[in-house]
């Protein structure tokens, strides 16, 4: 890119740390839009492909392993689950899109039910779109980013995984989603790089999220 990111702050890596030493809860699963929580705390919400790792993420981020049920198999969270931080912000869970198991008028309810979300929820600040570091943006990602463009929300990326990925091909894929956000209306132009199993990253997607209540 051709301007510079500052680093986190240590007042903002500290905000996040101060959300989420306090308890967060799962509030409920949301099957259809008609079940959305009326509330008046900001939202944000993960987005991904199935298997990318965001139940693994919101764990890791709340410090609670049992929170998001993870699972290995693709497409199981078929709902939008709902976390509650501290009473002062809300996590919710999308299910994951792109698994090559999903009939295709499965997806289209998905799209469909992400999309009417996406619009009528004035409340939400920010969709994480998480991407696996060692595949990159694929086409069903750039689907996703161009639907949260449409809908006019802003959006960041999260690379995954990257504690398997050797530095020299992250160094590569980061530096390719960068490039590809440039062109992307809503997207936030800070790329973050994380891996849930070694804690890589977690500070400052939680000092992110900190900035949004």
């Amino acid at each position: 890119m051709a301007f510079k990111i500052e680093p986190y702050s240590n007042e903002q890596i500290a905000a996040g740390e101060r959300l989420f030493k306090a308890q967060t809860s799962f509030m409920l699963g949301v099957a259809n839009l008609n079940q959305l929580p009326l509330t008046t705390l900001n939202e944000v919400a993960f987005a991904g492909r199935s298997n990318v790792g965001k139940s693994s993420l919101i764990n890791a981020v709340t410090g609670q392993k049992g929170l998001a049920k993870t699972s290995n198999t693709p497409g199981r969270t078929q709902q939008l689950n709902y976390f509650n931080a501290d009473d002062k912000i809300i996590l919710v869970d999308l299910p994951g899109y792109g698994y090559a198991q999903a009939p295709e008028n499965m997806v289209k309810q998905w799209q469909k039910m992400i999309f009417a979300y996406l619009q009528g929820r004035v409340n939400l600040k920010r969709v994480f779109v998480l991407i696996d570091s060692r595949h990159g943006i694929k086409k069903v990602d750039e689907e996703i980013m161009n639907l949260l463009d449409k809908a006019a929300v802003t959006y960041q990326i999260i690379l995954t995984k990257t504690d398997k990925t050797p530095s020299s091909a992250l160094a590569k894929v980061l530096a390719a989603t960068e490039l590809k956000i440039e062109k992307k209306a809503a997207a936030y132009i800070r790329v973050l790089t994380t891996s849930s199993e070694k804690n890589i990253g977690i500070e400052e997607v939680r000092a992110e999220i900190a900035s949004l209540i």
